[in-house]
């Protein structure tokens, strides 16, 4: 592989990509840095996935950076394992409800699994997530996103980084650095209402 070819490999990244705020800046903030940032979405039958996945589209289109390329959709339907849980039956946590309370039981290995083989054959050798410090989640934690690495990376027999650019930040710093960018195209809801915000779930807090 010649130096240019290194160089280009090097500054392509997969990017874990919701409708929301932090994957959002993510996006604008590694393609200011000149990576080539290939975003992806994972369906798993969740309630408010076509709102979240519909603003998710609009912010990339508002965006509109020629590093930035169109959303790519993967899916992985979850019903004959969640059944009913509340993801996809409500009624969702509202705005009194901790944290701890909208945890999704193994979102992360799914994830990044599922995005992990996709880089594989796509030649792509790293995952950016947006996940930030105050997490609560055993699968957030830096000790969690080690151990998953060296597993993908053996099993795909692919070295890859799964990289957390903003786990040292809070959500106001967020949107410091996301101060230009669309944010108003950006979505955070457990139960969109018309479409959009309902105003009273635990994300919308």
């Amino acid at each position: 592989m010649n130096q240019s070819a290194q160089e280009n490999e090097t500054h392509r990244t997969a990017l874990l990509m919701s409708g929301g705020m932090d994957s959002a800046v993510l996006a604008a903030d590694l393609a200011r840095t000149g990576f080539r940032v290939h975003p992806v979405y994972v369906r798993f039958g969740l309630r408010w996935e076509d709102v979240e996945l519909a603003y998710a589209r609009r912010f990339l289109e508002a965006l509109g950076h020629p590093l930035v390329d169109p959303l790519t959709v993967l899916e992985m339907p979850m019903g004959d394992v969640y059944g009913a849980h509340w993801s996809r039956t409500g009624p969702v946590p509202d705005e009194s409800s901790p944290d701890e309370a909208v945890y999704l039981p193994g979102r992360n290995i799914l994830l990044v699994s599922k995005v992990a083989v996709w880089c594989a054959l796509q030649g792509i050798r790293s995952i950016r997530s947006g996940v930030l410090s105050g997490n609560p989640f055993p699968d957030a934690t830096a000790e969690f996103f080690s151990t998953l690495t060296q597993a993908i990376s053996a099993g795909l027999d692919w070295p890859i980084q799964i990289i957390r650019p903003y786990a040292a930040l809070k959500k106001l710093d967020v949107i410091r650095i996301g101060g230009d960018v669309p944010l108003e195209r950006t979505f955070s809801c457990l139960s969109p209402a018309a479409g959009g915000h309902c105003g009273r779930s635990n994300k919308c807090a």
